[in-house]
């Protein structure tokens, strides 16, 4: 592929909009009861985000958590304005495979509802708490598309203690519902193993050069966008600690004071887009089939169409 041609391929950047106190590693050291009781840092952290988007003119999509929705309107507002894509991350961040059939829709609906009412945007995408659609809940899936989602970004197909999915397909796809498109969270195969590189811990903890020279096979050898993906509460070295186990402490706290200049680096150095819009490009070019009725709450200020 031609250095021309490589500089066309648009990635897919995403944030997963929680506190430090929502993460999956805190689950153990915070009670979902106390979380209005600790000093939310979720809108300055959004912001530190937002900042380093602007000076490179990218605009990301940003799954929230509709209790964020519910308490931070505002910060959905500024994202609709500056032209970022709004979805859903759950109300309460709890991995799938913890939830009943019923559980999940109201959770699912509950969040859709408060980010589409905070905005006044429509909600098309969403991405499960610790990328916990794997096989055993694939049917968060009908679920998603009965409500009205377009697009999921749920799946990691890595071997992982909390979200297994070693066998997942690695480049988007359209799951059994025939209505929703997936895209996974972009991982480099090597001898037939996934490899995590585009997110997260794996971002914060390995050399940068890993993360750019992954990315880079993926658009010129495999002719494909990436999906990246970062939390507000990793560009925050001086978070509250917590006591809870030694893994938890590695994966929360690890590398935080590297997340800020690796991001300049990659938006520097790679381009990136919402999902949205790689969804709205492969709807285009593509006969696949989606859904007209988004399932759009009753709103209380509308922002306009983005």
């Amino acid at each position: 592929m031609s250095a021309e041609n490589q500089a066309r391929i648009r990635n897919g950047f995403s944030v997963d909009v929680e506190d430090y106190f929502h993460t999956e590693a805190m689950a153990g050291a915070v009670a979902r009861e106390s979380w209005d009781t600790l000093p939310s840092r979720v809108e300055h952290n959004t912001h530190l985000i937002m900042e380093v988007l602007q000076r490179h003119k990218v605009r990301g999509t940003f799954f929230i958590l509709g209790w964020i929705a519910d308490r931070f309107p505002h910060l959905l507002q500024e994202l609709a304005c500056q032209g970022h894509e709004l979805a859903c991350h759950s109300y309460w961040h709890r991995p799938v495979y913890t939830l009943t059939h019923a559980e999940f829709k109201e959770d699912t609906l509950r969040s859709k509802c408060a980010i589409e009412n905070a905005a006044g945007v429509r909600v098309r995408g969403y991405r499960a708490p610790t990328f916990s659609i794997v096989p055993a809940t694939a049917w968060a899936l009908e679920i998603l598309a009965e409500l009205g989602f377009l697009y999921d970004s749920s799946t990691h197909p890595i071997r992982h203690d909390l979200y297994a999915n070693p066998y997942g397909q690695r480049h988007p796809f359209v799951t059994s519902t025939g209505s929703l498109l997936e895209f996974p969270i972009t991982t480099l195969q090597l001898l037939s193993h996934n490899f995590p590189f585009s997110g997260g811990g794996y971002f914060r903890i390995l050399p940068y050069a890993y993360t750019k020279r992954a990315l880079r096979h993926i658009n010129t050898q495999e002719h494909m966008a990436a999906i990246f993906y970062i939390h507000p509460w990793e560009f925050d070295p001086e978070q509250p600690r917590f006591r809870t186990s030694v893994k938890s402490r590695i994966r929360q706290y690890t590398g935080l004071r590297a997340t800020a200049p690796k991001l300049e680096r990659l938006v520097r150095d790679f381009r990136f887009v919402p999902l949205g819009t790689l969804f709205d490009e492969r709807m285009k070019s593509s006969d696949t089939p989606s859904a007209v009725d988004l399932g759009r709450c009753t709103v209380t200020e509308s922002l306009g169409e983005r």
